[in-house]
């Protein structure tokens, strides 16, 4: 069973029928004393940095999901879901994340348009079970902020002015800057390996 992290901030429903679509048993859950009865956890999410961290706190979500990442269990963060990994946000000043992956989430320069939507090539930089059987496609996004953080840590990168990090990965932490519910056979495809793998 995944469990969706639904704390006011995520895109859950399209998500949900993706899962759906897959044949994947999946709840909403936002109570900490829940996040045990999940195999694996997914963290979505669409809006600001500093509003999604503050939702995260008052549920007390943020050390819960810390505390899940020490014992080794796979999460999932998907968008702002993703930024919320790292150490700092400077959207709208400097806003501390879960600090789950070493680096900060940044603007995207202004000598493209901002926000960046739409459709953009995903380019595989890194080997890793979640590109299973796939290969470099296109995937859509929704954002104005980007990671910058240790090249080691990226699998795929997308270019758009500068190259936005688009799948991460460190341990059981993977995540996606784009929407994979969104993205077609490509997304689907990426969602079911990282399936595969919790379930390995």
């Amino acid at each position: 069973m995944i469990g969706i992290i639904d704390y006011g901030m995520g895109n859950i429903f399209s998500l949900q029928a993706a899962l759906n679509r897959l044949n994947v048993k999946n709840e909403l859950v936002f109570a900490v004393d829940k996040l045990d009865d999940y195999k694996a956890l997914m963290l979505p999410g669409v809006g600001a940095f500093k509003d999604a961290m503050i939702n995260l706190e008052k549920l007390g979500l943020d050390k819960a999901l810390v505390e899940w990442t020490t014992k080794g269990k796979p999460l999932l963060g998907i968008c702002l879901g993703m930024q919320l990994f790292f150490e700092i946000s400077r959207e709208y000043g400097n806003t501390k994340g879960l600090g789950l992956i070493p680096g900060t989430i940044e603007k995207i320069p202004a000598r493209v348009k901002i926000p960046h939507i739409g459709w953009n090539k995903l380019n595989i930089e890194n080997n890793h079970p979640i590109f299973k059987d796939l290969n470099q496609g296109y995937v859509y996004f929704v954002h104005s902020y980007f990671a910058k953080m240790p090249r080691d840590l990226i699998l795929a990168q997308a270019p758009y002015g500068v190259e936005i990090p688009a799948i991460v990965a460190k341990n059981n932490i993977v995540g996606m800057q784009f929407h994979p519910e969104k993205s077609g056979q490509t997304g689907l495809k990426l969602l079911e390996n990282w399936i595969q793998s919790v379930n390995a």
